[in-house]
C-alpha cells in the first residue's frame, strides 16, 4: 500500500488504547503507522510499551512556561498527520488546538454528549442508565465538546460496578480507535462546519455509530 498516514501518540498512563492502536498497526493493510509517544509524566507505562514498539518515545517536562510549544515542536518535527490521545490527562490549549485543527482525536469512555470530563463511568452508573458507551472525537476549545466521528453502546449491567462496567467499556475502546484512525487515514472522515462525515463506511458502522452485540465482552489489555 502507498505511505501511511504518521500517527502521534500522547499518553500519561498505561496506555492500553496505545497498545490497540499498535497492535492494529502491526497489520500490513493497516493505513496508518503508529512513531511516536509523548508523555506529561515520566514513569508512564505507556513510554514503556512504545519503546518495545521500537517507537520514538519521549517524557515531554511540563513544568515551567513553553509545554506545549515544546510537545508541538516534537510533533512537528516528525511530520505526522495526526495525534491521538490515549488516556492524556491534561488538557490542551486552544492555541495547541488551532495549531493542529483538525488533526487531534481523542477517546472517551462515554456516549459522549452524556457524562463528559472525569469518572464517566461512575457518572454512568449513578445515572442508572441502561446503555453507556465509548467515544472517538475531535478535540476542540472545549473537554470532550469536538465533533464526534464514532461510537460503541455497551451494555450496563444490573450488579456492575465502577471497575465492571470500565473494563467493559475499555475493550470496546480497544476495538473504535483503530476503527476511527483507520477510516481518517483512508479519507473516509470529512470534517465540515463542526460535523463529521463519514463516507465508505465499514460493516457494522452506521453513520459514526458501532453497537456491538450486546453478549460481547472483549478483554481489557
Amino acid at each position: 500500500m502507498g505511505d501511511r498516514l504518521r500517527v502521534a501518540v500522547l499518553a500519561s498512563g498505561r496506555g492500553s488504547n496505545l497498545q490497540a492502536l499498535l497492535d492494529a498497526a502491526r497489520e500490513p493493510s493497516f493505513p496508518a503507522k503508529m512513531v511516536c509517544v509523548f508523555s506529561d509524566k515520566s514513569d508512564a507505562p505507556a513510554l514503556d510499551r512504545a519503546r518495545k514498539a521500537g517507537m520514538l518515545a519521549r517524557w515531554v517536562d511540563p513544568s515551567g512556561d513553553g509545554y506545549e510549544n515544546r510537545l508541538a515542536r516534537e510533533i512537528e518535527a516528525e511530520n505526522c498527520g495526526l495525534i491521538c490521545c490515549a488516556g492524556y490527562m491534561r488538557i490542551l490549549s486552544p492555541e495547541f488546538v488551532a495549531r493542529f485543527s483538525g488533526r487531534i482525536i481523542n477517546i472517551h469512555p462515554s456516549l459522549l454528549p452524556s457524562f463528559p470530563g472525569l469518572h464517566a463511568q461512575r457518572k454512568a452508573l449513578r445515572a442508572r442508565v441502561r446503555i453507556a458507551g465509548c467515544t472517538v472525537h475531535y478535540i476542540d476549545e472545549g473537554v470532550d465538546t469536538g465533533p464526534i466521528i464514532l461510537q460503541a453502546a455497551v451494555p450496563v449491567l444490573s450488579d456492575d460496578d465502577e471497575d465492571t462496567l470500565s473494563a467493559r467499556i475499555l475493550g470496546f475502546e480497544h476495538q473504535i480507535y483503530p476503527l476511527a484512525v483507520s477510516l481518517i487515514a483512508e479519507g473516509k472522515v470529512r470534517l465540515e462546519k463542526n460535523r463529521v462525515c463519514l463516507e465508505n463506511m465499514h460493516e457494522g458502522v452506521v453513520d459514526g455509530f458501532w453497537s456491538p452485540p450486546t453478549g460481547l465482552s472483549p478483554s481489557s489489555r
